[in-house]
């Protein structure tokens, strides 16, 4: 059986080296189970501390998808045997959230380059894996999105800071509708920082061993690690040699911003709800399908969404990985979560029971419980320590 994550180094010519960890679950589209977090997190680690590494690159294995998201179905086998349980019961879910998180966490604040290859799908976990990445590649064919919506959970592993800070209220109404971004709106949203065309991935690989990195080559003094932004440099000269000279059109949310925008102004959700549910029958198809996935996903997660961007737009990251980690545990014992992963990865009916059925039913206080710390009384936050490192 093949591992799930694959490592490997290669050596530039001056004997530096740079790290290459490849996501190896090409049947699942690169799903994120929690052994490969461990594994991630256990190398990224290593290099980290490595001085004669100089950067880290992501990718998935396969053409489809870098990594279309987290491990629902093990989330599912643990939900249904916590049935009935409070959230903090459910030791796998504390252990796949807290270890997720505490890797998305590492990425964001990781003290070497890391290019993350964006390629095919991206949803979801792989979000939280590529938007940490200091130089986030995409190709032709990349579909980004954050699509919880339709499984009853909300956009997490950092998405309430990230959403949060993308232009105007564009990422209000990518948590709502759950919609898929191309290569160009990938650009707009600021979910990615260069492309590349698929054909020329091995080109940008092989013109990695050809760079000059600085760094400490085998026998070198420990303590000679050398400024990080000579290699930073280095990897976008490299990527910038490679990218297509064909201008990207604008895509459908450039397009509509201001549309999308104006629907999404304003503090009331039962208003801005109103106004998307009107896209349903727009000529865009694209609008219209954001619309529709919005009216057929949980009402509940839509609430959770809008109250997370209200509650965190001001939140330090690792604060928003906190509050984040309170409500996926809370999604996998009072929300929606285990029913929408039923109705499409495990029944296929495609016919998920929501509760509750309708967004008049998800209000203010409904939501409230998704907030309220789980663990017993004088225990500590699990992810207490994160963003504490050297203060």
């Amino acid at each position: 059986m093949n591992a799930p994550v694959l490592f490997e180094e290669k050596t530039a010519a001056n004997g530096v080296r740079f790290g290459i960890a490849t996501l190896n679950s090409p049947q699942t589209l690169n799903g994120l189970s929690l052994e490969m977090v461990d594994l991630l997190a256990s190398q990224l680690d290593a290099w980290a501390h490595d001085p004669g590494v100089a950067l880290v690159v992501l990718q998935g294995a396969g053409d489809k998808a870098f990594c279309a998201g987290g491990d629902l179905h093990g989330l599912y086998r643990n939900m249904s045997e916590n049935a009935g349980k409070p959230g903090w019961n459910n030791a796998y879910a504390r252990r796949f959230f807290e270890h997720e998180y505490r890797l998305d966490y590492r990425i964001h604040t990781y003290p070497k380059p890391v290019l993350c290859w964006g390629h095919g799908i991206v949803m979801g976990g792989g979000i939280g894996l590529m938007m940490g990445a200091s130089h986030r590649v995409v190709s032709e064919s990349s579909r980004l999105a954050m699509p919880e919506v339709t499984i009853g959970l909300f956009p997490d592993v950092g998405g309430s800071w990230l959403l949060n800070r993308m232009p105007g209220r564009i990422g209000l109404f990518l948590a709502l509708t759950g919609a898929q971004l191309g290569t160009s709106d990938a650009f707009f949203a600021g979910l990615a920082d260069f492309r590349l065309d698929h054909a020329d991935w091995p080109k940008l690989l092989a013109s990695l061993e050809e760079q000059p990195w600085a760094g400490q080559a085998a026998g070198g003094a420990e303590d000679a690690i050398p400024p990080r932004s000579i290699n930073d440099g280095l990897l976008r000269r490299a990527l910038t040699a490679l990218e297509p000279k064909t201008p990207l059109a604008p895509g459908h949310l450039r397009q509509h911003s201001f549309l999308i925008n104006s629907l999404c102004n304003g503090n009331r959700l039962d208003d801005i709800y109103e106004e998307l549910a009107a896209l349903k029958d727009h000529e865009d198809p694209w609008l219209a399908r954001a619309a529709q996935t919005m009216l057929a996903g949980s009402p509940g997660s839509v609430r959770l969404a809008f109250a997370l961007q209200q509650r965190l737009r001001l939140r330090s990251l690792d604060d928003v990985f906190r509050a984040e980690y309170i409500a996926a545990l809370a999604c996998t014992a009072h929300g929606d979560f285990a029913e929408g992963i039923r109705a499409l990865l495990i029944d296929k009916d495609k016919k998920p029971r929501w509760n509750p059925a309708v967004i008049d039913m998800a209000t203010d206080a409904w939501v409230q419980k998704f907030f309220d710390e789980p663990w017993p009384e004088g225990e500590p936050h699990p992810l207490d320590d994160l963003g504490k490192e050297g203060r």
